[in-house]
């Protein structure tokens, strides 16, 4: 079974490429850049999947399923030009893996769980009323609403991911920049609150969970969490424990894209897979500041 991953040398994508061999899947790796460390011998295509789409369609065409988790990331991303990004990485390039997947071929594709605008009061539901706050959120609507062009006439899966913690997560995520600052004796910058709430995911969790959901032919939309939000100060507190310092929190406003908590609705994840992740905090906060702690110890 031929399996193509698109945003396979990103924080997900790369764990995925990893969950997949481990399960003995044939894979195919898409990214606009090299693989990182540990995934070599792969058979890696550097494509712009919004670009020329012949050498795409001839991967897709051959494909079994599809793992489209490829775009461009960052809620709090304000960059001169950062909406055409999102547009052209996230809606234009999931337009094109749409159009270019055959129709009966299996295709999984990564959404987010920001179209919510944060959990009132209770867990997100598939089935709620769309709420997004900020361009990224938006996007990523967008992304759905390709999504569901192509399900009148094919097989889509659209996928909420909750945060997403653990190795190899990128340098502008919370607990990295938070960890960055505890090792210089910088202030922690939360926003908002400490009792702020994240459904956070363990991302080997998260990989299993997208691997499984390929296999499972579902269709429709479905989250992807654990259903156990965490506080703010609760991560702060993993990372005194893991780099062995203590923290200054700063609290700041919180912009009107920042939302008060995140909380995944699992039942349908439940019932597609016959598990739910869970998440370590301890473990997976380690995991997520190992490299910049072994530098900071070497320095």
């Amino acid at each position: 079974m031929a399996i193509v991953v698109t945003g396979a040398s990103g924080f997900v994508g790369a764990a995925v490429v990893r969950q997949l061999r481990a399960e003995g899947q044939q894979v195919v790796t898409v990214d606009r850049h090299p693989l990182g460390p540990g995934l070599d011998g792969a058979d890696h295509h550097l494509l712009d999947l919004a670009g020329d789409p012949g050498p795409l369609r001839g991967l897709l065409a051959t494909a079994d399923a599809v793992l489209h988790l490829a775009g461009c990331s960052g809620v709090r991303d304000d960059r001169p030009g950062i909406e055409a990004r999102r547009c052209r990485d996230n809606v234009e390039a999931t337009a094109a893996v749409c159009a270019l997947t055959p129709a009966a071929t299996t295709l999984v594709v990564t959404s987010s769980s920001s179209v919510y605008g944060g959990a009132d009061h209770r867990a997100s539901r598939e089935a709620d009323t769309l709420r997004p706050r900020g361009g990224y959120a938006r996007s990523k609507v967008a992304v759905e609403q390709v999504c569901a062009q192509r399900a009148a006439r094919g097989h889509v899966l659209v996928v909420r991911p909750f945060t997403v913690v653990g190795e190899g997560q990128r340098a502008d995520m919370a607990l990295t920049t938070w960890a960055e600052a505890i090792l210089r004796a910088e202030p922690v910058r939360v926003f908002g609150s400490p009792e702020r709430t994240r459904d956070l995911t363990c991302v080997r969790e998260a990989a299993r969970a997208l691997t499984g959901l390929a296999r499972s032919g579902a269709t429709g939309t479905v989250n992807l969490g654990t259903g156990a939000p965490r506080s703010l100060a609760e991560m702060v507190g993993a990372l005194e424990d893991a780099l062995g310092a203590r923290a200054h929190v700063q609290v700041e406003a919180a912009a009107a894209r920042e939302v008060r908590d995140t909380w995944a609705d699992t039942t349908r994840l439940q019932s597609l897979l016959g598990w739910t992740p869970r998440t370590d905090l301890r473990d997976a906060v380690a995991r997520a500041v190992a490299p910049r702690l072994d530098l900071a110890q070497a320095g």
